[in-house]
């Protein structure tokens, strides 16, 4: 049998071994779509020193400009919007729609071909609009090129808002329960961290066990399901969440 064509698409780089890095080592193709930070010159130079240093030859480097809206959102009221989620700074908005539109041009021909596609899921993991932003240009192009999308359970008190949005949406037909690639993962992040890129906490410990969904292109006849009761894994105090009772075990441990 033919091995599925798939790709693994993030926002920044080192996104790629916190959220997917079990989808990693099969995959053909590897996407960054931003490289420079919004007006941090030093880090940004750090991130294209540690990209190349990981050499990676199934990359595709987008290079897009951040567009600096990481602080521009209100978690607590916020709405999806085409462009990925509701910025609330004018200038900010500005550059994050335009950042839209390149991203899907520029994704539309590295993504041909390929049968399944694993990106940031719809809420952005911990909170963040460019993932958001990336789940929303993969989903705009899938009923075009026919992929699968596959997006994982990550979420934090940040992100829960949106997260119990978009559990209300038929969006998966199939799950699965998969092991991080922890030995990649901890030898890629070394290479962030010695080129001073790394972006994440220092004493992240991955789980053992992620959840992977299956978001078919629309007309496939597969069942959907929403996320109502599906178990979300909280980075932020590794515990474990059900989507149809926040109020019940948000403070529970398992």
């Amino acid at each position: 049998m033919t091995p599925r064509k798939s790709a693994v698409v993030v926002a920044h780089p080192d996104d790629e071994i916190l959220w997917l890095s079990s989808a990693l080592a099969s995959a053909e193709r590897i996407v960054f779509c931003f490289g420079d930070l919004f007006g941090n010159p030093k880090r940004s130079a750090a991130r294209r020193r540690a990209v190349a240093a990981l050499n990676l030859p199934n990359l595709t480097d987008l290079k897009l400009p951040e567009s600096g809206t990481r602080k521009l959102v209100d978690w607590e009221h916020t709405r999806s919007t085409p462009y990925g989620i509701e910025i609330a700074d004018e200038a900010g908005r500005a550059r994050y729609e335009v950042n839209f539109t390149a991203l899907v041009a520029a994704l539309r021909p590295v993504l041909a071909g390929c049968a399944d596609v694993y990106t940031h899921n719809p809420w952005g993991e911990y909170g963040h609009p460019e993932h958001v932003q990336v789940y929303r240009a993969v989903a705009a192009l899938q009923a075009e090129l026919g992929y699968t999308i596959w997006f994982s359970n990550y979420a934090a008190p940040l992100s829960w808002p949106l997260a119990r949005q978009e559990a209300a949406r038929r969006c998966w037909a199939q799950s699965r329960i998969v092991r991080p690639d922890t030995t990649l993962a901890r030898r890629w992040r070394w290479v962030y961290l010695r080129h001073g890129a790394w972006t994440w906490i220092l004493s992240y410990r991955w789980p053992r066990h992620e959840t992977l969904y299956a978001q078919p292109p629309a007309g496939r006849r597969e069942t959907l399901y929403t996320l109502k009761g599906e178990t979300l894994l909280d980075i932020s105090r590794l515990r474990w969440w059900r989507l149809g009772s926040a109020s019940r075990v948000l403070d529970e441990e398992q």
